[in-house]
């Protein structure tokens, strides 16, 4: 057991922290402001986005709803936070001489959360964000004076050649400068035609771009304590701050969004296929233990963490499925397209005749009568997308995952039992089903913004689209009847 702490290390601290107005980096900010009361000092690197001043952004985020426990308790921890308006995007970070010499000379712990986390983007850009914008912050990291942790957030799925994914560091295909350096003379379109190549056997380039981020941290070894965090498919809060909080629908939350909405009624997903997730609270937990452990060890070497639920809370798609489905009528949305029913379908062929005529068919057929209204159309590009998402989204639901997750089981037993209710990472304690409760409700009070005095109204609507799916699909089957007859009755 350590000599002190986890909140008796953090004591005093200045921390840093990147990609702090996402989704794991605002549970991070308020886990440290609410958990760790006394340390000094955290660091959050904001960029100007779509005409938004850094300041602004900063406003906006301290009236995220993620807040509201802490301002009720604490509020003012906030005047621990400083902003530092930079972007990893720009050399030097972006960040004024006089925020890089406080934080070269104050800062004691680094969070490296920033990251863009669509599969879909240019290779180009992926490097910008995801492995470049790594190498910025570690080049910052080597000049702070006073450094005791490195914990970069990496993910679980960036070793795709692997059948088994241990908690190590394992060798990139390329040399990340290489690529970088290619980078500088190579124009798009050389870059777009020979993309397929270059991040083969990868599907898509967040994976390829964060398995190379992994080979330059690799590089950092010796030159300060380093944890690289894996964290699999992240989804909503357990707990903390609110169980079920979520602001986003990535993965397998759009998944849902677009199933409660009515517009998803199949996918391709084997019966088989587990999916392997991790609450957003135990993620952030496992990150803040890791900087704990490696500040007061100070290993040589970069200690490697599998943020994931294999072998313990193993769940697959269609019993995920069918909990939506349990849990939804609980909770509906107050509009939807049709009567939320979705399936999942063992084969790419049931999946795409299915779709054809639950997705395709009804898509062109609201537009066109959109279109006879003289209405602005836009049912066909939300099912292009929704077409999109699926694909990018098959190599990772049609395949189970191994990932050996030993030291992340193992952070329990570093602290001490009244830690443990604090900072807790043990899977084994969560309640699926009262888990998918609440992500369903948190995707409906949370993203959506509905309060729960909708929830009669909400109800009403999705008991009178059950009945019309049920008469709809009742006179589907009697004409497929009346079809049969007629031809077997003009055949003999």
């Amino acid at each position: 057991m350590p000599p002190i702490g986890v909140a008796e290390y953090y004591a005093g601290k200045s921390i840093f922290i990147t990609g702090a107005t996402g989704f794991m980096g605002k549970v991070l900010v308020e886990k440290f402001l609410r958990c760790c009361p006394e340390l000094k000092t955290l660091y959050i690197l904001i960029r100007k986005k779509k005409g938004q001043s850094a300041e602004r952004r900063l406003d906006d985020l301290m009236e995220c709803r993620v807040f509201e426990k802490l301002l009720k308790e604490n509020p003012k921890a906030f005047y621990k936070i400083k902003l530092i308006s930079g972007d990893i995007l720009e050399e030097g970070l972006g960040m004024s001489i006089s925020d890089t010499e406080e934080l070269e000379r104050e800062c004691q712990i680094v969070f490296n959360n920033a990251a863009c986390v669509r599969f879909d983007l240019p290779l180009r850009e992926a490097m910008k964000f995801n492995t470049i914008g790594l190498l910025r912050v570690l080049k910052l990291a080597e000049r702070m004076t006073k450094l005791e942790a490195f914990v970069h957030v990496s993910t679980a799925f960036c070793h795709d050649e692997l059948e088994v994914v241990e908690e190590k560091m394992y060798p990139s295909k390329h040399n990340p400068m290489d690529v970088i350096d290619s980078l500088k003379w190579m124009d798009d379109e050389i870059l777009n035609a020979c993309q397929a190549t270059i991040i083969k056997p990868y599907p898509n380039t967040y994976g390829y771009s964060k398995c190379l981020a992994e080979q330059v941290l690799a590089d950092f070894a010796g030159k300060f304590p380093i944890a690289l965090a894996r964290p699999s498919i992240v989804l909503p809060a357990v707990k903390e701050p609110i169980p079920g909080w979520v602001d986003n629908i990535n993965g397998p939350s759009g998944v849902i969004y677009a199933a409660s909405r009515g517009v998803l009624h199949s996918m391709y997903c084997k019966d088989s296929t587990k999916i392997d997730t991790m609450p957003v609270d135990i993620a952030i937990n496992g990150f803040i233990l890791l900087a704990y452990i490696i500040g007061l060890e100070r290993p040589k070497d970069i200690r490697v963490c599998n943020l994931t639920q294999s072998g313990v809370k193993e769940i697959t798609w269609v019993e995920c499925s069918n909990l939506w489905s349990k849990y939804l009528k609980e909770y509906p949305l107050s509009y939807s397209l049709w009567y939320p029913v979705a399936k999942g379908k063992n084969y790419k062929i049931e999946h795409q005749i299915d779709a054809f005529f639950t997705h395709i068919l009804p898509a062109y057929f609201i537009d066109l009568i959109l279109f006879l209204l003289g209405q602005k159309t836009f049912m066909i590009n939300v099912i292009k997308r929704l077409t999109h998402g699926l694909e990018i989204l098959e190599y990772y639901n049609t395949r189970n995952w191994n990932f050996k997750n030993d030291y992340f089981m193992s952070l329990q037993k570093k602290i001490t039992k009244e830690e443990r209710e604090v900072f807790y990472t043990d899977l084994h304690a969560v309640d699926v089903e009262d888990f998918m409760k609440n992500y369903v409700k948190g995707i409906r009070e949370f993203y959506c913004k509905e309060d729960l005095s909708t929830l009669p109204k909400a109800k009403k609507l999705y008991r009178r689209l059950y009945y019309l799916h049920v008469v709809t699909i009742s006179l589907i089957y009697v004409i497929y009847l009346y079809l049969i007859y007629y031809i077997y009755m003009k055949l003999f």
